[in-house]
């Protein structure tokens, strides 16, 4: 088989590990004189459409958020994942904590696989250089993987620092060998990474988008007491010790991107509805 036209002046993959690639549109020349002038403006700041592509040889798979798949190409085969009703039942209760889909499908063989086109930006990550323990990220996060690497569900050390650390109770965790795709809110050259060495990090809110699994995480006071925190004006923070390394946004993350789309698609619909006039 032969893809012609997937790359092209306008489409190009700017960044790869292996066999996943991201497919980013320079600009959209699918437009209609309607929408011409938002879809310019998006281009310039950067808001474009991204897709993932996985190239299967017949000896790799790849699992995939469910309903993530566009097209595909080749030999490829879909699997459900789910190795019998424990598995089944197993993978719906993390599905359950972890906000993502209950079920990923795999795919198998040897061809190529383009997922659905999204706004949101795709970081890929190899997992096998996050250490024997892997990594854990935030919810929403995972696009796809390798089928070689391992998930499962991180429950916190503490209730408190689910409760207070607005991170949540549980987290999904991933392990092993191959490449991981996440969806993320800010681009990879807007992300702060930090390296710890036997030592401590400090964040007053959820910043962080993923961290080493091998990390303590905790939520503790800015100051040993209460006076203390309110004179500071700080309060709780979510604090990561040991050696491993977190991946943090420089921003907290907000619905602006979604609150932004819309605003596009509502002066959109008005443009459309002064030429109609």
């Amino acid at each position: 088989m032969q893809i012609i036209n997937l790359q092209n002046e306008n489409r190009k993959f700017i960044s790869s590990i292996n066999n996943f690639h991201v497919l980013e549109y320079e600009q959209d020349a699918s437009v209609s004189p309607y929408n011409a002038t938002t879809e310019y403006f998006m281009s310039k700041m950067g808001v474009r459409r991204r897709q993932l592509v996985i190239e299967l040889n017949g000896q790799n798979s790849a699992i995939i958020q469910a309903g993530a798949m566009q097209w595909m190409g080749g030999n490829v085969k879909v699997t459900s994942g789910v190795k019998g009703v424990g598995d089944l039942l197993s993978k719906a209760v993390k599905g359950a904590v972890t906000k993502e889909s209950a079920v990923k499908p795999e795919y198998v063989g040897a061809g190529t696989i383009v997922l659905e086109p999204t706004y949101k930006y795709i970081l890929l990550e190899d997992v096998s250089t996050w250490g024997p323990a892997g990594m854990t990220i935030e919810d929403g996060m995972f696009l796809a993987s390798d089928g070689r690497v391992v998930s499962k569900v991180t429950a916190r050390k503490t209730i408190s620092s689910a409760v207070m650390g607005g991170e949540g109770l549980f987290n999904l965790s991933l392990s092993g060998n191959g490449v991981v795709a996440l969806e993320s809110n800010v681009p990879a050259s807007e992300v702060i990474t930090v390296e710890l060495q036997n030592d401590e990090l400090k964040i007053d809110g959820n910043l962080a988008m993923c961290w080493s699994t091998s990390l303590d995480f905790t939520v503790e006071r800015t100051t040993k007491t209460l006076i203390g925190s309110a004179v500071s004006g700080e309060g709780l923070v979510n604090v990561y010790r040991g050696t491993g390394k977190v991946v943090m946004s420089p921003v907290a993350p907000t619905s602006s991107l979604q609150a932004a789309t819309n605003t596009m698609a509502a002066k959109a619909a008005a443009i459309t509805s002064n030429v109609g006039r």
